[in-house]
């Protein structure tokens, strides 16, 4: 009887060492991690959420694919997915455990701690805890999903920690799908766009500025977050842009907007005026006294204008004003102006003649810019539609108000081929002292202001007294014909009588 109770012990005790040897087996997929927690150990971890110490926690170490034996009740194993990122896309990290943010970060430098997949040099380097700088490019990874949450286009990689994380994590892969965050930037150079950068970390700008300066370093165009804020990178817009070529860009540390490449057309320049940089010194000359140019890339109206061409200029640290630099018309007409719309609000110059008539005079001028002096135009105009609108139309209007008051209707209308000639010899000097070539001026025939047709019936005067001067020589000449006619017949008279005259003798 006791050997059979004694081989029942052994039996039992065989059964339960099986037992509990089996109990600590673990298989993990290969295409699966393993986050190990520890239920028991050297105490509780003290600071952060990972057990560096061997204390109860999570581990930072993960299990790979294959059969691992781990001690049961000690030791319980989370099975997570191995990360993965599509081709073309962009993942975004998030570290549970580290440093924390500095007052003045948005978001957490990754500079020396780069390794996700190692989170014990991590912690180690002094990984910082929060939304990373560094994003995932694609490829497969075995991230520890406790102390990293990874964002992707598609899939949300974390263990739930808390009830509240899932929302989180939802919340701000909305706000990159807005973004377009999980798309690289692509520029095409037959779209014709730039891509203007807003950085969202870093230190701010200095009093006074608007948009943050190229800083000095290489930064490979934002890709680099760390890289551009230690060669002295400022958040907020920045004057360098982004030209044609595809940048995998954090979204959470720099947006992008897509705008026009500045185009100069054939037969003009671009004038720019700069809202950033330093001030530069005075190079208009001492004789102008209507404002300062600047060398190229100083705060102010650039001396040197574009010519034509594409250019990738920043529109929110300055602006481009197109200057004509081929002869264009100004029209004093109602509704009628030219290509430019220059003279889109111009009429016909109102005139009182010296015989008291009020008609309106159609007038237009040919005008021409030189290109070297169109910075002077616009720092003194701030464009072209202003220098008509508001020097060019009154000053032409006077003038022609004065010739008006000086001749009577019909003078105006019969004189004015020298009218045109005066006018453009003595009106160039005016247009000279606004850095303008004038060409020509040509004036149009007076009409009646609407409902008067005084000028009308002086005009139909004027041609019956022409008829009338016609008629009287027309009469003149018939008399003078009737004379020749009738002193020829008489001497035909004559010639005759003679002949009888002769045949008689």
């Amino acid at each position: 009887m006791f050997p059979t109770i004694f081989v029942i012990i052994a039996l039992s005790v065989v059964a339960l060492v099986l037992l509990f040897l089996f109990a600590g087996i673990r298989l993990i997929p290969n295409d699966r991690v393993a986050i190990v927690e520890k239920r028991v150990g050297n105490g509780s971890v003290r600071k952060g959420l990972i057990a560096l110490r061997d204390e109860a926690g999570f581990s930072p170490d993960l299990l790979r694919g294959g059969f691992h034996w781990l001690m049961p009740f000690k030791y319980a194993t989370h099975v997570v997915p191995l990360v993965t990122i599509p081709q073309g896309k962009i993942g975004y990290l998030f570290a549970r455990d580290g440093r924390p943010l500095a007052p003045d970060q948005v978001l957490a430098s990754n500079a020396t701690a780069s390794d996700f997949e190692d989170v014990r040099v991590f912690l180690a380097a002094g990984g910082t805890r929060g939304p990373q700088r560094r994003v995932l490019r694609e490829g497969t990874y075995a991230i520890h999903l406790v102390q990293f949450a990874v964002i992707t286009e598609s899939n949300l990689y974390f263990v739930a920690l808390d009830r509240g994380d899932e929302a989180k994590f939802k919340e701000t892969a909305r706000l990159l799908a807005d973004r377009d965050g999980f798309e690289p930037v692509v520029i095409e150079g037959a779209s014709d766009v730039i891509g203007v950068v807003t950085v969202h970390d870093g230190p701010p700008l200095a009093d006074g500025e608007i948009i943050a300066p190229t800083p000095p370093g290489e930064h490979d165009a934002f890709q680099d977050a760390d890289r551009f804020l230690a060669a002295g990178g400022r958040r907020g817009r920045q004057l360098q842009v982004l030209v044609d070529g595809t940048y995998y860009l954090n979204r959470l540390f720099a947006t992008v907007d897509l705008i026009p490449k500045t185009v100069v057309e054939v037969g003009s320049v671009g004038v720019v005026v700069s809202y950033t940089g330093e001030d530069g010194a005075d190079l208009s000359g001492a004789d102008y006294k209507h404002g300062e140019l600047v060398e190229t890339g100083r705060r102010g109206v650039w001396r040197d204008p574009m010519m034509p061409g594409k250019y990738a200029f920043n529109t929110y640290a300055g602006k481009v004003v197109s200057v004509p630099t081929t002869n264009f018309i100004l029209k004093w007409i109602q509704q009628q102006s030219g290509a430019h719309k220059f003279d889109e609000n111009l009429a016909e110059v109102s005139l009182i003649t010296r015989d008291a008539f009020e008609p309106s005079l159609p007038l237009s001028v040919v005008v021409h810019i030189d290109y070297r002096k169109a910075p002077l135009v616009v720092q003194r105009f701030g464009d072209i539609r202003r220098l008509v609108e508001q020097t060019l139309d009154p000053m032409v209007s006077a003038y022609f108000k004065n010739v008006g008051q000086t001749r009577t209707l019909i003078q105006l209308v019969q004189d004015r081929s020298r009218i045109q000639d005066v006018a453009s010899a003595e009106m160039r000097e005016k247009f000279a002292h606004y850095n303008l070539e004038l060409e020509e001026v040509l004036i149009g025939t007076p009409a009646s202001p609407a409902g008067d047709r005084a000028i009308e019936t002086i005009l139909a005067q004027l041609r019956a007294r022409q008829i009338a001067e016609e008629q009287i020589e027309t009469y003149t000449r018939q008399e003078r014909a009737s004379f020749k006619e009738r002193e020829l017949r008489e001497a035909e008279a004559r010639t005759r009588q003679q002949t009888s005259i002769t045949e008689s003798e």
